[in-house]
């Protein structure tokens, strides 16, 4: 399967044109994720052994005893990533999709509703938003040519992406909920946890979040092919190239409990009470009641353990290569905690920042550290430390520093890969084939971004 013809010719929005260059260098020079992990290891070993006074026996030991750090926060990923993918596939979510699929009746309509609901899912959890995202592309391009809409697939698949450079200011935000969580990484450093009201559900972030989606859409529309140009259009049936096979086959009477939709239900059922009684008792959001919402969710709406069983399958081969570097990232931090680069970084940063413009600072900081370390949750455990420290000495609100930190993450994901990697795989597309419009979002995002982070410096 895949969609007709590989590259854009002809015709096309000028944008589109200046950026096939950088299309080009992409695809034949940034390595995997796991190559970049690796290259950032010894960078940060090297930096080591440069600037401080540690020697290759120290800075081996603090990155071996640092490997295992991050174990229990790398659970947590990899269920969000999990839960997030077998929730965007069950039954009632894939009708939504179908219905949500005929909602465009114009071509502009088609990619800014793909852009907008790809936002609110990523908002909702960033597993669910990737996913909802190129599923929705697929349904809406299928839907449109029926109807006779030329619908440029390769725009379609990028505005679905492009939801996802908010997901770091919503419901699922990694690096917001660790400092939100007892015994994170982040707490133990500042001796105390930062409820995800001082975070996420700010009235500045939730602004931001708006005006992200408000002025991106704009910028895409702006870029979207015209009356005329080639377009490439989906030359398959979306709804029929992810359907999840059942081993549902009832013969003894264990498939028949398998198969019975009491078992599921009453577990989510169970796991729906918990999550009421813990807020009601008071209870705090974390990485681990996101996890458990979906999962009840999951639980409500799967058919029986078959459906569920396959859906997570499906799901899990998402997750490997990402549980393959958080090891990698746990020994970075050993690496700078234990020969005290932590501390030179920080200097660097308060030596060239002030209390105005550093929220901006750690913002591009931070989109520059992403493109070495791909993951938001690997991202916080290298880049926290060093902006936390920094924003102490300047009298900064570190509620600012992990949002800053967030931002730049969510940001240089629209030109950084990995993350794209599995909706390119499910739409059977090449990162150049959409990196033209996502460098858009980029762009767009990117100064909102810098001008809220720099009108709370100035107090505004």
């Amino acid at each position: 399967m895949s969609a007709a013809a590989p590259e854009t010719r002809g015709k096309s929005a000028p944008l589109a044109r200046v950026m096939r260059p950088v299309n080009s260098l992409v695809e034949r020079f940034i390595p995997s994720a796991f190559v970049f992990a690796v290259v950032l290891t010894f960078v940060v070993a090297i930096a080591a052994l440069l600037l401080t006074d540690a020697g290759p026996v120290e800075v081996i030991t603090g990155w071996g005893d640092g490997l295992a750090g991050l174990l229990a926060f790398m659970t947590q990923m990899a269920l969000i990533l999990l839960l997030g993918h077998t929730l965007a596939n069950t039954g009632p979510v894939r009708k939504l999709l179908t219905r949500l699929g005929g909602v465009p009746k114009t071509v502009l309509q088609a990619y800014l509703f793909v852009f907008v609901i790809a936002s609110l899912a990523s908002l909702i959890t960033w597993g669910l938003g990737l996913v909802v995202g190129v599923l929705l592309a697929k349904e809406v391009a299928a839907q449109g040519r029926e109807r006779g809409l030329r619908l440029h697939f390769p725009m379609l698949v990028a505005a679905g992406y492009s939801g996802y450079v908010i997901w770091h200011m919503g419901y699922s935000a990694s690096g917001p909920l660790t400092a939100a969580t007892e015994g994170s990484f982040i707490a133990e450093q500042l001796g105390r946890t930062i409820p995800v009201g001082e975070t996420i559900f700010t009235w500045w972030n939730i602004a931001a979040a708006v005006a992200t989606i408000i002025v991106v859409g704009i910028a895409l529309a702006l870029v979207a092919p015209r009356e005329g140009e080639q377009v490439i259009e989906l030359d398959f049936d979306a709804r029929d190239s992810h359907n999840v096979d059942l081993d549902d086959e009832v013969v003894t009477p264990a498939d028949r409990v398998d198969a019975s939709r009491v078992v599921t239900l009453l577990v989510g059922l169970a796991l729906a009470t918990y999550l009421v009684l813990h807020f009601a008792n008071g209870g705090k959001l974390t990485l681990d009641i996101v996890n458990w919402t979906f999962l009840a969710l999951i639980l409500l709406l799967v058919r029986n353990t078959f459906e569920l069983i396959a859906l997570i399958k499906n799901a899990a081969s998402n997750v490997g290569e990402i549980l393959l570097q958080f090891p990698l990232y746990a020994g970075i931090m050993g690496i700078m905690a234990t020969t005290g680069l932590i501390t030179i970084f920080s200097d660097w940063v308060v030596s060239i920042a002030n209390p105005t413009t550093f929220g901006v600072l750690a913002f591009l900081s931070a989109g520059v550290v992403n493109f070495f370390v791909p993951s938001g949750g690997g991202q916080f455990a290298v880049q926290s430390p060093v902006m936390l420290d920094a924003a102490e000495r300047l009298g900064v609100d570190p509620a600012v520093a992990i949002m800053a930190i967030a931002y730049g993450d969510q940001w240089t994901n629209m030109i950084q890969p990995f993350w794209a990697l599995p909706v390119l795989a499910i739409a059977s597309l090449k990162m150049r084939d959409i990196l033209g419009y996502t460098m858009v979002t980029l762009i767009a995002s990117g100064i909102v971004f810098a001008a809220v982070l720099l009108l709370l410096g100035l107090g505004v």
